[in-house]
């Protein structure tokens, strides 16, 4: 299992994934966060969990 360090809304989270996907999750993660920036940018600051589920649902 492979290892990957992503950073989403300036905070660094370790992650597994299958090998030879570190790329994909990567990828992922980076759409993620800007998903959440664009909402903060959108709505300001509405606390994390709020945040995640609206970019989540993206």
């Amino acid at each position: 299992m492979a290892q990957v360090t992503v950073s989403i809304d300036g905070k660094q989270y370790r992650m597994a994934c299958d090998e030879g996907q570190e790329e994909h999750l990567i990828d992922l993660a980076e759409r993620f966060d800007r998903y959440v920036s664009h909402l903060k940018d959108s709505f300001g600051e509405i606390g994390d969990q709020r945040l995640t589920v609206m970019a989540g649902i993206m």
